[in-house]
Formats: C-alpha cells, structure tokens, sequence
C-alpha cells in the first residue's frame, strides 16, 4: 500500500530524510518512533503530497508521488497538527465542504455517522471557531475518515486532546485497523502505540535505523526496544 525507496528530502543545505526505505502492506498499523527532529512529520508531508521529495521513489495506493498526487489525495486521510477546518462554517458545514470534493453519495447521513463516531452530534451547527482545541481536533479526525480512505496518515493526533476526546481516538483508531485500512501514526505516547500498532519503526538520523511487529516483541516492551534502537 505504501512503498518508499531511497528518499531523500533536503531544506537548502539540510538533509532531512537520508535514503530513506519504507515498505507497508495492506491492513497494517505502523507506528512511526523517533526523537523531536528526526524527521516524522517531514516524512507524513511527503506521503500526503503536501511536501515534494528532493529525490528517491515514492508510491502510495498505487499511485507515484508527486506525479500522481490528485489520485492520492482521494486515497487518503490526514489528521496533523492543524486541524484544516474553516472557523466561520459549522461543523457539518465543513464536513460537507470536503465530502463534495470526494464527491461522496449519501453525503448527509454519512456526516450524521461521523458526528456520532466523534462525540459533536449536539455541535453540529456551531461554528468551529468556537470549539476548543481537542473539540476542533475530534472534527479533523471527522474530515479524515469521511470519505473512507484506503489510508490514513495521524501525526501526532493526540496532541491537544482531553482524556475523553483521547478515548474516542482510540476507538475511531481501533475501527479504522478492524475494518483493514492501512494506518501510518507518529506518536510520542508509547504506551498507546504499544496498545494500538501492529508495527514500530524507530526513524532516525533520517532513516528507519529499527523496525519490529507486535509478534516479534512478545512479551518484550516497546520502550526497551525504542530506547536501544536509539542506543545503537
């Protein structure tokens, strides 16, 4: 579902991402480990067609980046940093302003489904501007899984969520996975991506320097093999 070989991604005379090689198959849920600056969300930019490789191989659903990025776009959900949402619409008038660009049938009892699946049935028509910060991040986990993407990509998609709004992540993540949807997360909250990931890679120095299954772990912790994939 998702192919990467040697990617290179500089900013002037940084280099970023260093020959980077990234393989994932359909249904699996990696979560991406690595230290502040390693390069993770420079990496989720590239695979959202939001940022240009400097060179090396890209293939997302099928479909070769940047080349093809409209068809990847259709293919994929995003939840970053920025919730993407227009503060003067409600929320259901942001879920249809995206729903129409996927062109998605049925588009009204969908929004009643997502609004549900995220807690903001009874916002549905205040405006986003007046949400709090995880309320607009529940609403940008909604504007993802809209159109039911074949891949999602979380960087980072706790950041800024109350305990109850992390709860409802974890639910919406673990329908995504069960339903066989390929999932990329970036995560500092080890615990989680131990609970949540079939997959760990630890990217680093700008590339993936460890990689291990939930199998290969066993009984093992997560956070023993991050800290020596970092120590190595």
């Amino acid at each position: 579902m998702i192919e990467v070989k040697k990617l290179v991604k500089r900013f002037g005379l940084k280099t970023v991402l260093r020959g980077l090689d990234f393989h994932v198959v359909p249904g699996e849920f990696v979560v991406l480990l690595g230290p502040n600056g390693a390069g993770k969300t420079t990496f989720l930019r590239i695979l959202s067609s939001l940022s240009r490789p400097s060179l090396g191989q890209v293939k997302v659903a099928g479909f070769m980046l940047p080349g093809q990025s409209a068809a990847v776009r259709q293919r994929l959900g995003v939840v970053s940093h920025m919730p993407l949402l227009y503060g003067d619409l409600t929320a259901e008038e942001n879920l249809q302003f995206y729903g129409r660009m996927y062109n998605i049938s049925g588009l009204a009892d969908r929004i009643t489904t997502v609004l549900d699946l995220i807690g903001l049935s009874t916002r549905r028509h205040d405006m986003v501007r007046t949400f709090s910060r995880g309320m607009q991040q529940r609403l940008a986990i909604g504007r993802a899984v809209l159109h039911n993407p074949d891949v999602m990509l979380f960087d980072e998609p706790y950041t800024g969520l109350d305990q109850d709004a992390s709860e409802m992540l974890d639910d919406v993540l673990k329908n995504v996975a069960a339903a066989g949807r390929t999932v990329v997360m970036t995560s500092h909250d080890l615990a989680r991506a131990e609970e949540l990931g079939t997959r760990f890679d630890i990217l680093s120095r700008g590339v993936i320097t460890a990689t291990s299954t939930r199998a290969e772990l066993g009984n093992g912790n997560l956070l023993t093999f991050y800290k020596q994939a970092l120590a190595g």
